[in-house]
């Protein structure tokens, strides 16, 4: 996220007013709250963590182990082990 220039989007005043609070400084404005969106929303990379994450399942399922899938996904065991019991937890319900 790039930032832009007070001067070309702020009124004076306004610019005044924040300057009384943090003269120079950066700061960031947060999205109003109907604005916001959920993490990935604008992009295929959560989709894609999904597939990859089915995709450690599966392999677990037909054998593969543990440690095999942390060095052919380029991950931790841990990170496997989180990935393998938040998608059991997915398929039983």
């Amino acid at each position: 996220m790039g930032y832009r220039r007070a001067e070309e989007i702020l009124p004076g005043e306004i610019i005044e007013l924040i300057q009384q609070y943090v003269d120079g400084a950066s700061i960031y404005i947060p999205r109003k709250q109907e604005n916001r969106q959920e993490w990935g929303a604008k992009t295929s990379y959560r989709v894609e963590l999904q597939d990859r994450n089915h995709l450690i399942y599966t392999d677990y399922l037909s054998g593969v182990s543990m440690d095999e899938l942390a060095e052919t996904y380029f991950l931790s065991e841990k990170s496997i082990q989180r990935i393998i019991r938040q998608e059991k937890l997915s398929h039983r319900g």
